[in-house]
């Protein structure tokens, strides 16, 4: 049985060196019989050939190939280069996306294509011993000019390069990035919407009290709050020019007409600070999202 295992500096081809003991050991013995230690898992499997990626953007493609379930040209090429004479043998393959993968994309594949707990457990193995396995070849000398040795450092090193590249990778080229931009900012505006109208519909309740008439003439709530904001009680509106705020002079007219003839009760200091504040929150959540819109 040969393993194809993927390595951030190529990939990498191992072969078990005894497949009869393999057959005949189950799933929770296989760590212990094949992967004890090192030695052990030198003894029991060789790597057949390492084929290493031409540069970082060739490892980020196969990368992200793999994460796809996807068959990227340079792995494609490695199958059918190192397993043209592997008829009647057995593939064990980690990804079972890419068992489908492999043999949409390399149909003529001699051998079969395994993926089972059996083989989940050669690969943990493999995995647990990596560094010491990538410093060897076959032992029979089989591709041994081919086999190159990869230390640990250097795979690190790559592990580390990798891992930014493909992250680098994810964020220029998500497909779904600006769409997700987009409903989040609409996401925003709609919640400022139900925040602006809660606390103008609590500046319009509170200041009722006092001054009633106004909510049936300003509807607008940055209006409304504005002028909370700048006369406060309402025997002041006649004192002040409210044309910057109202447009129409008849509804300034009409406020202070309304004003002057007010059914509401008296409030105290303190309520008009309380109610001139929840006005500015108002005011400034209102310029927020015009900012934003």
């Amino acid at each position: 049985m040969h393993l194809l295992f993927e390595t951030p500096a190529g990939y990498s081809l191992f072969k078990i060196a005894d497949d009869k003991k393999l057959s005949k050991t189950s799933e929770d013995d296989i760590n212990d019989k094949f992967f004890a230690d090192a030695t052990k898992a030198k003894k029991y499997v060789n790597l057949v050939h390492f084929e290493p990626f031409a540069d970082t953007a060739d490892a980020v493609t196969a990368a992200a190939a793999c994460i796809d379930g996807k068959v990227s040209k340079s792995l494609k090429s490695f199958l059918k280069k190192q397993l043209k004479k592997g008829k009647g043998d057995s593939l064990a393959i980690l990804d079972k996306n890419m068992v489908a993968g492999i043999k949409e994309a390399v149909p003529s594949l001699p051998c079969t294509l395994a993926c089972d707990a059996k083989t989940h457990e050669l690969f943990r193995g493999i995995r647990c011993h990596l560094d010491e396995l990538m410093e060897g070849g076959d032992d029979d000398g089989e591709d041994d000019d081919e086999a190159g040795a990869v230390s640990g450092a250097d795979l690190n090193a790559m592990r580390l390069g990798l891992s930014h590249s493909l992250s680098r990778y994810k964020l220029k080229f998500s497909s779904d990035k600006v769409d997700t931009m987009v409903v989040q900012a609409i996401g925003l505006l709609d919640e400022l919407d139900k925040e602006i109208n809660t606390y103008a519909m609590r500046v319009k309740e509170w200041y009722g009290w006092h001054f009633p008439e106004m909510q049936a003439i300003v509807n607008d709530n940055a209006q409304y709050s504005k002028l909370v904001l700048k006369c406060g009680y309402r025997n002041k509106f006649r004192d002040h020019d409210l044309s910057q705020i109202l447009e129409e002079e008849s509804i300034e007219q009409a406020v202070k007409e309304a004003a002057e003839v007010s059914m509401g009760t008296e409030i105290s200091d303190l309520d008009i600070i309380n109610i001139q504040s929840l006005a500015e929150q108002v005011l400034s959540m209102t310029e927020y999202r015009i900012q934003l819109f």
